[in-house]
């Protein structure tokens, strides 16, 4: 977020007021929201709905019937789908309705191929279905109610509670005529529709500060509780600034989702910000489920746990009788309009629901190679002189940078895609100097249009009728950094393609292969709009409002801009993309960072969980800006800061343009010495990293991953939430707090080993350690027994000069004196890898003494020539009396080594064999 300059004086003001922390009242409770208070109040009493069996169809994998609502008459539509994979689709949606009510698109990927349900059971009250796994599915008549079994256990439920509430779409009630003053009668009304509800306050009117919603419609809202059975933890629904663990929301506003513009954000409970993913996992020691409500109008999510909702003194009972109380989440789903729509991945492990949630809203394709190393941003690098004084200033410190990033200030006055001609004149030749030293370039490009007639882009969409409209038909006019702004309508597959022509070498002028685009502002954030939004009765080109896709506004900005990327190269190059707004799939067109955080350790605290959460969400590819965007940092807090971002996915700094400059050496030697010690770890593992985000493109795992992946069944690990695994060999427990003398780290498998390579300690699974050593150059980062790392240690300006470089294995053994590890590349930058086969893909095992080298895509047409400089090996009990490799052309050599008897750490040097050719390594 930045603050507007120059123009609308009273708007700054406001803006100024809100930078210093978050005016709540800008933003809705659940109090304040007509549709959140009756679906939250909504007491059923009576069972409301009940399924008619006899209009039951049963089809392969997909089970339907009519469902009667007791209470208003009103039928609805159940459609029941047994998906490949082991997940199922639950739809709910009235069967006649007045008119169409909004269903996503876009989102999912998957063809839904169906399983076959094999009915066990069907009767008039209840049908059982199974399928080829034995996982079961019970749906019951009267009351509504589904419960989900993995086997014979009850994992999840859906309207055990009865919150079963959908309001269907009806007329507007005509308020009754006065009498005549002659007292004659009056005609009747015309005859409301016969399923009508009785009224309720905001149901067709609701006014929230100087904004009036006009709710066309009415209501239209849709809810249900969803039960987890025999969990204690749940995880997801991102974005809120809060645990990783979900709180319960007894006696607090639920869990909001809503894309919103939220300056310096509060921490610790669940307000809206920038990003609405609508999935939620649970985790327990035999089970990991994930469960996708697929709406993208406004949601709100309760959560309340029959254990953690408990008094002390019903806790203390329970222990004091052994209580065998199952534990139990209940959650409670509600959407302000469109239908339900529930896709349940039955796991049963998190790897399984990785690689289901992936294969239904796509993975993180691969990100180029710099785009995973470190990026320096500012709002705003004032010229071109500036740009080369920081490029160059990372040269003298020998700091590696791959981006340099330019904010809204380099625009000609806030028009996108053009640039300020004062300050880059010649940015194509700002362009080509960053190019030459092997680095890329990022500009902002947000979806506010600035209102002007001149300004080429305004103009043509103008002309094309590509803008959101208000609720009168005319183009919505609202405020944003430009001053008066329009905003295109990025559902529109027309105006997607249009938007990405601008991307274009020879319609954005200045910028190059190299050049890539942020989309930030993107919720869309509108500064005189409601809630900094839009207004919810807006409406878009296909004919619904705004309500019903607001989550998804920004989603459809970054796939139109990823589209312009692929154009621009003719889908030679991948495309890198940051967006602050996100959506179920977003994942698969660009980057997050988790917005507008501020210099305090407590934001550096937080951007571990709220890192996690985008991670098991499939929106992997997540960061925070490195020292806090609002304020400024001092020196302690922006070394850890980096030195815990260089151990998540994305890493990059960033600052306010009333902040201090901080660029890394601005903070004296020592800072420096320890910032380039951090960045320089994120390099030296920069292989490794890359190897990850190919596993999560595959698989969907991702890069960054909470404890609890890798030990699904340590429950003490299931609410940590300050350290966390790098793929599955590394765990890291940043130092985030100030002036830490001590630290206290949990070590998890219990028949595990973990490795301080740097330190050449060893710790146990299942143990605890209080280091007392801290200093500000120590960042607890720890190897785990039985993997294989890929290292490159040669210290470069960037990842481009770093392709031919030579690796190190570093090997931590387990206790049965093995390891294993993956290794993966490519140009780092093209698509050849997916079209012609050109990557390296090895695995390196090391059993009996042996450490082999093998090629796990024999096909690959991919040359290199990085080489292997060095093989460390940790845990070896005794020295070798010789070591020998043996090359793929069964030539064998002795090797030089050193071997340390105390840490037992051996030192294998040069073997001077190609990483990507087939030897072996013995150790005699």
């Amino acid at each position: 977020m930045r603050l507007l300059h120059g123009t609308l004086l009273v708007l700054s003001s406001l803006i100024i007021s809100q930078i210093e922390s978050v005016d709540r009242n800008n933003f809705k409770s659940c109090a304040q929201s007509g549709f959140c208070k009756r679906q939250r109040d909504h007491n059923p009493g009576e069972p409301s709905y009940k399924a008619d069996f006899a209009t039951l169809s049963i089809e392969n994998g997909h089970l339907s019937c009519q469902v009667l609502n007791l209470k208003n008459s009103v039928l609805f539509q159940l459609d029941l789908y047994l998906l490949k994979d082991n997940r199922l689709r639950f739809r709910f949606n009235e069967l006649n309705p007045l008119k169409k009510r909004y269903e996503v698109e876009g989102v999912i990927v998957d063809t839904l191929e169906e399983d076959k349900f094999v009915v066990v059971r069907k009767d008039s009250e209840i049908v059982e279905l199974k399928n080829s796994l034995n996982n079961k599915v019970v749906l019951y008549s009267n009351p509504l109610k589904a419960e989900f079994y993995i086997g014979d256990y009850l994992i999840a439920s859906f309207n055990s509670k009865n919150l079963l509430k959908f309001e269907h779409l009806r007329y507007k009630p005509v308020p009754p005529e006065q009498p005549q003053e002659n007292g004659e009668a009056q005609a009747e009304p015309p005859a409301q529709n016969e399923t009508s509800d009785s009224e309720e306050p905001d149901m067709w009117e609701e006014t929230y500060k100087s904004h009036t919603d006009s709710k066309p419609n009415g209501p239209q809202s849709v809810g249900m509780d969803i039960s987890f059975h025999d969990f204690e933890h749940v995880f997801g629904i991102p974005q809120h600034a809060d645990k990783f663990a979900l709180r319960s929301t007894a006696g607090t506003d639920p869990y909001r989702l809503y894309n919103l513009d939220v300056f310096e954000y509060e921490l610790n409970n669940g307000m809206a910000l920038y990003g609405s993913i609508p999935y939620m996992l649970a985790h327990n020691k035999k089970f990991t489920i994930g469960l996708l409500w697929l709406n993208a109008a406004e949601t709100w999510i309760d959560v309340k746990s029959n254990k953690a909702d408990k008094s002390i003194f019903s806790k203390v009972a329970d222990f004091i009788s052994k209580s065998n109380e199952i534990p139990q989440i209940d959650t409670h789903w509600f959407s302000e309009s469109g239908i339900i729509d529930i896709y349940l991945m039955l796991g049963p492990k998190a790897t399984d629901v990785f690689r289901q949630y992936g294969e239904l809203t796509g993975n993180t394709p691969l990100p180029p190679l710099f785009s995973i190393a470190y990026h320096q941003c500012r709002w705003n690098y004032n010229d071109e002189d500036d740009v080369k004084n920081v490029n160059a200033g990372f040269e003298d410190h020998q700091i590696p940078m791959d981006v340099l990033w330019l904010d809204i200030e380099h625009t000609n006055d806030k028009r996108y895609f053009t640039w300020d001609p004062v300050k880059f004149p010649t940015p194509d030749q700002m362009m080509e100097h960053l190019s030459n030293y092997g680095r890329k370039l990022v500009t902002i490009v947000d979806p506010h249009i600035k209102s002007d007639s001149n300004y080429h882009v305004y103009s043509e969409a103008k002309e094309k009728g590509y803008f959101v409209k208000d609720k009168n038909g005319n183009d919505l006019d609202g405020w944003c950094w430009p001053g008066s702004s329009a905003w295109p309508d990025f559902l529109n597959e027309e105006v997607k393609n249009w938007w990405s022509t601008k991307f274009l070498l020879e319609n954005y002028k200045g910028t190059t292969l190299d050049t890539y685009t942020w989309n930030d502002m993107n919720e869309p954030s509108m500064f005189n709009g409601p809630e900094i939004t839009f207004p919810k009765d807006a409406v878009h080109l296909n004919g619904f409002e705004h309500r019903d896709v607001h989550n998804l506004y920004g989603q459809n900005q970054v796939k139109a801009t990823f589209l312009g990327h692929m154009a621009r190269s003719n889908g030679q190059r991948r495309p890198f993309i940051l967006t602050r707004s996100t959506f179920a799939g977003s994942q698969r067109y660009g980057a997050v960072w988790t917005g507008d955080n501020t210099a305090e350790w407590e934001h550096l605290q937080i951007s571990i969980p709220m890192c996690l959460t985008f991670s098991v969400t499939g929106m992997s590819f997540c960061g925070a800006d490195v020292g806090g965007f609002f304020k400024n940092p001092d020196s302690e807090l922006m070394i850890r800061w980096y030195q815990a971002a260089a151990y998540q996915p994305f890493f990059r700094s960033h600052a306010h343009i009333d902040t201090k400059r901080r660029e890394p050496w601005i903070f004296g030697d020592e800072a420096v010495n320890l910032i380039r010690d951090a960045v320089h770890s994120r390099y030296s593992l920069i292989y490794y990293w890359y190897t990850l985000f190919y596993l999560n493109e595959k698989n969907g795992k991702p890069p960054m991953l909470p404890i609890w992946v890798e030990f699904p069944e340590e429950s003490e690990f299931y609410d940590v939430d300050d350290q966390h695994m790098v793929g599955s060999a590394i765990m890291v427990k940043p130092i985030t707090t100030k002036g830490a003398t001590s630290i206290d780290i949990k070590f998890p498998g219990k028949d595990e080993i973990w490795y301080d390579v740097k330190a050449l300690r060893t710790f146990q699974g299942g143990s605890s350690t209080t280091f007392t050593d801290i200093t500000l150059a120590t960042v607890p980062v720890f190897h785990r027994g039985g993997s294989i790392v890929p290292y490159k240690f040669r210290l470069r300006r960037s990842t481009t000069q770093m392709a031919d470089d030579p690796f190190t294995l570093i090997i931590c053994l387990n206790k049965q004196g093995s390891a294993s590890g993956l290794l993966y590349f490519d140009d780092g930058l093209s698509f050849n890898y997916n079209n012609s086969n050109e990557f390296v893909f090895r695995e390196f095992n090391f059993s009996g003494n042996k450490l082999v080298s093998k090629n796990l895509e024999p096909n690959s047409l991919f040359k290199t020539f990085a080489w292997l400089e060095r093989v460390i090996i940790y845990g070896i009990n005794n020295e070798p009396k010789k070591v020998t490799i043996e090359d793929s052309n069964s030539k064998s050599s002795q090797l030089q080594f050193s071997f340390d008897s105390k840490s037992k750490v051996l030192l294998i040097r040069k073997p001077d064999v190609n990483i990507n050719s087939d030897w072996s390594i013995l150790l005699d």
